[in-house]
């Protein structure tokens, strides 16, 4: 997991947060809530800033549409304060089993293609034409080299079932571009970042009409992120959906949104991740707790952190892109009232590079189509409520 430490910074950053603070966020909203994970709900389970949504945060929420990071952090810190009435009254759990499992996997395979995309164009392998919207970018350049090999590397790694494979290979484009002269090492290898982008909240703003399917969309992709790992991981571990334990790992994932939204950064989530420590022998909440203390430590290696150029990361996301996308296999092809909605969603989170947008036409999709083929079995209140907010965004 120790990779989001660099990429989550480089992503944010770019929405205006400072740097510095992103990794303060990072590092400490992972560290507590981890923490409580595994004190409170006692499973082996680690969470840290969840990736897609702080790709979601920078390009679409502050790039796109012109909200402040202050504003969009308010965002997140209610959705986590949503979140946690959620979690503790269990109606996050019916909400995840209103919304149908095909929209789900069409969610997180197009959040999937949505990281690969930033990490191709970060990488230079691909970029922007004005007449076919994209093109591939300079294949020989020193960033696109660097990805590929970087990429195959992180491939033959994960294969060889070596742990951390993702963080060796941002380590070797940063090493091969400190010995280009591409990045510089620090001038020290020890230091400690200061918290620049903690209670920044700005909630002047925060009830436009605008801010609101940008709150439902972090709220929505949150759960079906934790939800979703969390059966798996559970499922690892022997432990039915039904155990009191979920309840609480369900409320530690709520707290971390809620309290990395306060010092800075996009939504907190459990990490699949997880699995190679369960994997490995963590049973209980000892691991979790094991690291959340890691993630404090690695705050004092500030320095090292900040000296990854932007591009080092670029083959983790096309990585982490790739792997999200093994939920389409999930999905019934052979029903076209399922299988296009779906569709929908996971090519329009890329094309529009917003993931509300392409959830939003997703779930309009998934209603019109099911309601004029009769199918109104497969529709609920809240499935009809989340299309009437997309149809007013986009057509009022």
């Amino acid at each position: 997991m120790s990779y989001i430490l660099i990429v989550n910074p480089i992503i944010l950053s770019a929405a205006g947060i400072p740097k510095e603070g992103v990794i303060f966020a990072t590092a400490v909203s992972a560290a507590i809530a981890t923490f409580i994970m595994g004190v409170y709900a006692g499973l082996p389970f680690a969470l840290a800033p969840g990736m897609g949504l702080n790709a979601y945060f920078a390009y679409t929420v502050c790039g796109q549409m012109g909200i402040s990071w202050q504003t969009a952090l308010t965002a997140v810190f209610l959705e986590g304060v949503v979140f946690l009435i959620m979690a503790l009254f269990g109606a996050r759990k019916a909400i995840f089993k209103a919304i149908p499992p095909s929209l789900a996997y069409g969610i997180s395979s197009g959040i999937g293609l949505f990281i690969a995309l930033i990490g191709f164009k970060n990488s230079g392998i691909i970029t922007h034409d004005p007449n076919t919207l994209l093109k591939l970018g300079n294949i020989k350049s020193f960033e696109s080299v660097v990805t590929i090999l970087s990429f195959i590397l992180i491939a033959v790694l994960v294969k060889k079932r070596v742990s951390g494979s993702l963080l060796i290979g941002i380590i070797f484009s940063t090493i091969l571009a400190i010995i280009s002269g591409k990045s510089v090492l620090p001038e020290s290898f020890f230091g400690f970042p200061e918290p620049s982008a903690a209670f920044q909240l700005d909630f002047h703003s925060i009830f436009s009409g605008a801010i609101v399917p940008v709150i439902l969309t972090f709220l929505l992709v949150d759960i079906f992120d934790t939800v979703g790992t969390l059966s798996g991981l559970c499922a690892r571990l022997g432990i039915p959906l039904s155990d009191k334990k979920i309840g609480r790992a369900l409320t530690a994932d709520a707290a971390g949104t809620t309290v990395g939204g306060l010092l800075g950064t996009s939504t907190v989530t459990t990490y699949i991740e997880s699995a190679s420590g369960v994997a490995s022998g963590g049973r209980t909440g000892i691991t979790a707790v094991t690291v959340s203390v890691l993630f404090l430590i690695s705050l004092f290696l500030y320095p090292l952190i900040s000296a990854v150029p932007g591009f080092a990361t670029s083959s983790a996301l096309i990585y982490v892109g790739a792997f999200m996308m093994a939920s389409l296999k999930k999905i019934d092809w052979n029903d076209p009232s399922e299988a296009l909605p779906a569709f929908v969603t996971l090519s329009a989170i890329p094309f529009t590079f917003s993931i509300s947008d392409g959830m939003g036409l997703g779930f309009i999709t998934y209603t019109t189509i099911k309601l004029i083929s009769g199918r109104l079995r497969d529709l609920n209140p809240f499935l009809i409520l989340i299309t009437a907010i997309f149809l007013f965004k986009f057509f009022l």
